[in-house]
Parts: structure tokens; C-alpha cells; sequence
């Protein structure tokens, strides 16, 4: 198994798990349920520490231009994010009134309830991924304007201790907190049955974010001048990743893995990856977006064009750092749901269930995206150093 690629790993984990989930005994698939619970318990302490440790030091070691670089990618990801929503509603406008039917809706609560864990251990964080964000925000750029060597050091040392932990602890238990997840989900028959009733409409948003993947590496491997199918097969691994932890923070390490692979520049890397998996949400807002004019149409509530942009437009400013939590996205996005479109309560539980049903998939896009932001980034750095090396040798 230790000679095993994480691709491999990944995917007889989820063999595996869903042979668990459907065949064996209750007892003994509540044990990968309980490992599951531990494990994201443990993920969800370290993602603040992730974000700290790599965006502080990445910003540090970027120097002067660290604020320049801040504003172009979070701008990326939120044009990035209105352009997936916008190509989702034209999409859903045309073919969600050809296969949608109320008869769907009668066949969502018959699933079994989620398997418990034995027992779990509670690891509150140190802060909440937004206070984390802020906090790596505020130290990166007084670092890199103050360039206080002993503190750029000091953060540059602990960037190392978590990029340790990562490698000796999270990476290897990977496999087994994903076998966990989905025996969980085949136990339930939540993913068979959300997918035979709403399977039209998941194949509409799978291959809206492939096709997006797509369209987004075509834009980074322009700026970047790289090899567009070779890209998307390196970025591969952190998309499979994605699919199992359904975390855009959890697949920070493997995705700075195929930026390295894919020859993103260090600081550069180091800095966007993390910064986007708490920004750019191209996948969840494909998603969201189908499901809610999905949920609309069933409830005849006819949506106006205006109100669904007005609405996408909100969900890229709302769902800040929500990747941080499987899930977290569809949480943070209730506000908009109910606040723009009107929907009700039970409505918006019927946009969890779908939503939750498919989240791996839209996590995998999102992360799939960040690659591509951190492509362009990197063509803007590379220009903008330029002029500064031709001086130097001048």
C-alpha cells in the first residue's frame, strides 16, 4: 500500500467504502463513521493553522507586491466565480423546464438517517477560518512592508511545521477519512437515491463543471504558456482528492503539490492556492445555482433572469471561506437563498439534500479553478518582475 500513488489510494477507498456501507454490518461500518468524525474534527482544527502558516509566509516572501497580488487574485476568483454562475443559469434556463417534474420530490425522504459515530472528540479551533483569513492578511502584509526578518523567519518556520503535519498525518489518513464518507453515504442510500431522482439534473451540473475546469485551464495555461491537457492530467490528483474529502482546504496540500508539478512559482503558489480555497467557488456556485432554480421550479416560483444574477452575485461575497467545511458553502449560502429568492424552510432543506448529495463533486471544481487563478497570477508576477530583472542587469 505504501508504494501505492494517492490517485490509487483514493479510489479503492471509495471502492471499499461503499462496499462497507452496503454490505456490512451496522457495528462494524460505524467504526469507519466514528474515524470519519475524529478526522474531520482534527481537519477542522487544522485548517486555520493551514491558512496562517501558509498565507502569512507566502505573502512575507513576496515582499512589496504582496498587496498587488491580494487584490488580483481575489478579483480573479470573484470574476471567475459570476462567470460560472452566469453560464449556469443560461444553461439551467434552457434545459432544467425539460426534465424537472414535481413527481421527483415524493421519493427525497426515503432515505435512512446518517450512521453515528461511537464517540468523538471535540478539537475547537484556535479561530474561525474568517478570523484566520483576516489575521494571515494582516501579518503577510505587515511582514512583507516592515520586512522584519526575525517574524518572516519565525512564520516561515512554522509554514514547515505544518507542511510536516500535513505530509506525516493528513495525507496518509486521507484515504481512510474518504472510505469513511462514503460508506457512510452508501449505508444511507442518500447518494443512490438523490441520484436516481435528481440524476438529470446532477449530469447538467458534472458537466457544467468539467466544461468549466476546462474553460478556466484554457485561460491559466494561455497566460502561463503550459500545456493544457498535461495540466489537466496533473490536476487530476487534487481533483480526486477534492471528490473524497469534499474540502477545498483538506486538498490544499495535494493542490500545491500539482501547482509545484505544474511549474507555479513557489511564493506564488504557496500564496493563491490557500487564498483561494477560501475564495473562489466556481464549482458550489454552478451548483447552487442549478439547484435552486431546480427547487424554484418545482415550487412554481418562477425566477426572474435579474433576481437569479442579483442572487449569484451575492453568493460569491457570502461564501467567503465557506470551503473551509464540507458542505460549509450550500450553509453559508442561506441567507441569499432566502433573503433574494424567497425561499422557505422547507425549501431551503431541499437545497441542503441536493446539494450535500453532490458536494464533491462542486468542491473538486472549485479547487480545479483555484489551479487556473494561480496560473494567471503567476503570468502577472512573472510580468510585472520582469521590467525590475531587465534594470538589474542594465
Amino acid at each position: 500500500m505504501k508504494k501505492l500513488g494517492l490517485i490509487p489510494k483514493i479510489i479503492i477507498a471509495i471502492i471499499l467504502g461503499i462496499i462497507i456501507g452496503s454490505y456490512a454490518p451496522t457495528g462494524f461500518t460505524r467504526i469507519f463513521t466514528t474515524f470519519s468524525s475524529i478526522f474531520g474534527n482534527f481537519l477542522g482544527f487544522a485548517i486555520p493553522l493551514i491558512i496562517i502558516g501558509f498565507i502569512v509566509a507566502g505573502i512575507a516572501e513576496l515582499g512589496t507586491g504582496a498587496g498587488k497580488l491580494l487584490g488580483i487574485t481575489v478579483l480573479l476568483a470573484y470574476l471567475f466565480t459570476l462567470i460560472s454562475g452566469a453560464y449556469a443559469l443560461i444553461v439551467g434556463k434552457a434545459l432544467l423546464p425539460k426534465i424537472i417534474t414535481p413527481d421527483t420530490l415524493t421519493h427525497v425522504s426515503e432515505t435512512k438517517s446518517a450512521l453515528e459515530p461511537y464517540f468523538t472528540i471535540q478539537m475547537t479551533p484556535l479561530a474561525d477560518v474568517t478570523a484566520a483569513l483576516i489575521l494571515a492578511f494582516i501579518l503577510g502584509l505587515g511582514i512583507a512592508k516592515v520586512q522584519n526578518r526575525v517574524l518572516k523567519d519565525a512564520f516561515i518556520g512554522f509554514q514547515e511545521i505544518i507542511s510536516s503535519t500535513i505530509e506525516k498525518v493528513i495525507i496518509p489518513l486521507l484515504p481512510i477519512h474518504i472510505c469513511g464518507i462514503f460508506a457512510n453515504m452508501a449505508y444511507t442510500g442518500e447518494a443512490a437515491t438523490v441520484f436516481s431522482v435528481f440524476w438529470k439534473a446532477f449530469l447538467i451540473v458534472i458537466v457544467l463543471h468539467i466544461t468549466m475546469i476546462i474553460f478556466q485551464f484554457m485561460i491559466g495555461c494561455a497566460f502561463n504558456k503550459q500545456n493544457l491537457f498535461k495540466s489537466l492530467k496533473i490536476q487530476t490528483k487534487a481533483y480526486l482528492t477534492a471528490l473524497g474529502t469534499q474540502s477545498s482546504a483538506a486538498t490544499i496540500p495535494v493542490n500545491l503539490e500539482c501547482a509545484e508539478e505544474m511549474g507555479t512559482t513557489k511564493g506564488i503558489r504557496e500564496f493563491v492556492i490557500p487564498l483561494c480555497a477560501t475564495c473562489h467557488l466556481s464549482g458550489s456556485t454552478m451548483t447552487i445555482t442549478v439547484c435552486a432554480m431546480a427547487v424554484a421550479m418545482l415550487n412554481g416560483m418562477p425566477l426572474s433572469i435579474s433576481t437569479i444574477l442579483g442572487f449569484i452575485a451575492m453568493l460569491g461575497v457570502t461564501m467567503v471561506a465557506a470551503p473551509g467545511v464540507p458542505g460549509g458553502a450550500i450553509m453559508a449560502a442561506l441567507g441569499p437563498l432566502k433573503a433574494i429568492l424567497g425561499f422557505t424552510e422547507p425549501m431551503t432543506a431541499l437545497m441542503i439534500a441536493l446539494y450535500i448529495a453532490q458536494d464533491s463533486f462542486g468542491t473538486a471544481c472549485n479547487v480545479s479553478g483555484d489551479q487556473a487563478v494561480a496560473m494567471v497570477v503567476d503570468s502577472f508576477q512573472n510580468k510585472w518582475n520582469s521590467p525590475k530583472k531587465a534594470n538589474k542587469i542594465a
